[in-house]
């Protein structure tokens, strides 16, 4: 402001002088404030919570990935030892001295027993992939429901702006309802559902 005390005022700023110089013992004023403190502690609590279950999902998925690939190294191996297996049953029916076939017999045994241990494991690794899957996709849901809920804590907030600007003490009403869904919203995150 300058010197000569000449200033312009947006419509919004002289509601806003005018309740802050008349409005001090105006009890729908505070009431809104009030109101407006706590949405805005929910929505930054929602928003916190929105963002951390985020990023847990995307570090499921992340680690679902990983296995996922070492389960297809791992049957990459199994399908190696069967080729081995393969190849040594043809060399046992191929061969014509005893000790030779003896010799194939054996190795195709000790690759029945490589592929059934690899088998095993590539098979547990898939399991964990898949429980990865499943927790990332639980915690995307979660995400979802605090997201919205910290949207609807940021929609009543605006709500309460409207209504402290134009002094309609029923959009309060509004804000109550946004503000509840908001909190069922974030309790349905909390539980999971």
């Amino acid at each position: 402001m300058s010197d000569d005390h000449f200033h312009v005022h947006g419509a919004h700023d002289h509601q806003l002088e005018h309740a802050a110089e008349h409005g001090a013992g105006d009890p729908f004023s505070g009431r809104i404030a009030v109101t407006t403190a706590i949405l805005a502690t929910l929505g930054a609590v929602m928003s916190y919570q929105g963002g951390a279950t985020q990023s847990d999902a995307a570090l499921f998925k992340n680690n679902a990935a990983i296995l996922k690939t070492e389960a297809a190294d791992q049957w990459a191996y199994f399908q190696s030892k069967g080729n081995k297996q393969n190849l040594a049953e043809l060399g046992a029916t191929l061969v014509t001295t005893p000790d030779k076939q003896e010799f194939y017999r054996q190795e195709v045994e000790k690759y029945k027993k490589e592929k059934a241990e690899i088998q095993d494991k590539a098979e547990k690794i898939e399991a964990q992939s898949k429980a990865a899957d499943e927790q990332s996709e639980a915690s995307l849901h979660v995400h979802h429901r605090w997201a919205l809920g910290a949207t609807a804590m940021q929609v009543a907030i605006a709500l309460s702006a409207i209504a402290l600007l134009t002094r309609r003490p029923w959009l309060m009403y509004g804000v109550y309802g946004v503000a509840a869904l908001g909190l069922a919203l974030g309790a349905a995150a909390v539980l999971h559902v």
